[in-house]
């Protein structure tokens, strides 16, 4: 067997020394090689023994021109084989920044460094919406970003493209983490007099019996999925939560809860249940009066022709409300956090606030939607008063 690496001349006369060897088969099943040509012979050796080495041990990773871009293409389409449209979504936003600072690069060619750069720059100037455009992202859309392209690269190092996962030890600067704490600390739900002062501008308004279900802790997606010859029970006093309604890519989608301990049948108060029939009634006028130009939904939260209401209709008519009322602005979603808050503050037992929640997890119930006030803290030096006393 002849030596396998040549020396060859280039047409300026320099010489150097080239070897062609066997890296595996293609998906068709044809043999690829590759060919590396180094200025010394003893660079040459050295080069096809790693080469070989690799390829026994199954290391080896073979040179190639996809970008960022394409892997990203690759990864979604494995990732999102089995998911909800909404969640493919997601997963599709998060990938955004990447594309757009990162997508052009070869895939090979990336580093720690760029990764950084790509964390900084959606913390400083990459919104692109949902906002002023040329802004910085908040946490959370960066640690999904984060968590996506490690995902990526995860595949790509279990696919042989790179050697490794450059994302793997990149983190989050720690001032956008205390600066994001700091917001978060600032977001406290409501207090008990202040969803007062809200339910006494909603009393007599035709979505007052919607309001007082996000004040039950229901999901504003819950809330206008809501049905009323399925999940509504007059008779029993119940609601039954089976039903999400959406935005996603610009258009509703109807699906079932996150889980199935989201699927739930709550009991109504009766502050509650009398507006659901006031609501009804109220929906039965409005049809009437519509005549032909009524649309019979079905569902409890409507607009005044009787259409499916989505969550950005009934979040800008909750915003009208609380501007009406006089009261400090929250998202419609803070509702949640406050009710399980009161829950868990007046004693309700855990496995009840989780269970009214729709969680399986009790201990991210208390974690996420639990925000005890100084009031509520006052009951606990009122009980040490009392041992101590």
């Amino acid at each position: 067997m002849g030596d396998p690496i040549k020396k060859i001349t280039l047409k300026d006369g320099t010489t150097r020394y080239r070897f062609v060897v066997d890296i595996g088969h293609d998906a068709n099943g044809k043999r690829k090689q590759l060919t590396v040509t180094k200025d010394t012979k003893t660079e040459a050796k050295n080069e096809r023994a790693r080469i070989l080495h690799q390829r026994a041990n199954g290391t080896l990773v073979p040179p190639s021109k996809m970008t960022v871009d394409e892997l990203l293409n690759d990864w979604l389409k494995s990732a999102t084989r089995d998911v909800e449209e909404g969640t493919a979504a997601n997963y599709e936003d998060a990938v955004r920044p990447v594309r757009v600072h990162l997508g052009h690069k070869p895939l090979q060619e990336i580093t720690e460094d760029d990764v950084e750069s790509l964390i900084d720059w959606m913390l400083t100037s990459g919104r692109v919406r949902g906002g002023k455009a040329g802004t910085g992202l908040g946490l959370r859309s960066v640690q999904l970003t984060l968590g996506r392209l490690r995902s990526a690269l995860h595949l790509a190092v279990r696919r042989q493209l790179v050697t490794r996962n450059v994302a793997e030890h990149v983190t989050i600067p720690r001032q956008a983490r205390q600066e994001a704490k700091a917001k978060r600390a600032k977001r406290v739900p409501w207090t008990e007099q202040e969803v007062k002062v809200f339910l006494a501008e909603c009393q007599g308004h035709r979505l007052h019996a919607a309001m007082l279900l996000l004040l039950l802790g229901l999901r504003p997606a819950e809330v206008c999925g809501m049905r009323w010859s399925e999940d509504v029970d007059l008779t029993a006093g119940t609601i039954q939560v089976e039903t999400t309604r959406t935005m996603v890519r610009g258009k509703v989608v109807e699906k079932d809860p996150k889980s199935e301990r989201g699927k739930r049948t709550l009991p109504l108060p009766a502050v509650v249940l009398g507006a659901l029939r006031a609501a009804k009634a109220a929906q039965a006028k409005e049809k009437l009066a519509a005549g032909q130009g009524y649309t019979d939904s079905g569902r409890v939260v409507v607009d005044e022709l009787g259409e499916a209401a989505k969550t950005d209709w009934l979040r800008r008519r909750v915003y009208k409300l609380m501007e009406a009322a006089g009261v400090r602005k929250v998202r419609p979603y803070d509702a949640r956090h406050a009710c399980l808050t009161w829950m868990a503050t007046s004693g309700v037992p855990d496995v009840i606030v989780s269970a009214w929640a729709g969680h399986s997890d009790l201990s991210f119930t208390k974690r996420v939607y639990v925000h005890p006030d100084a009031e509520d803290l006052r009951a606990g030096a009122d009980h040490m008063q009392k041992v101590l006393g």
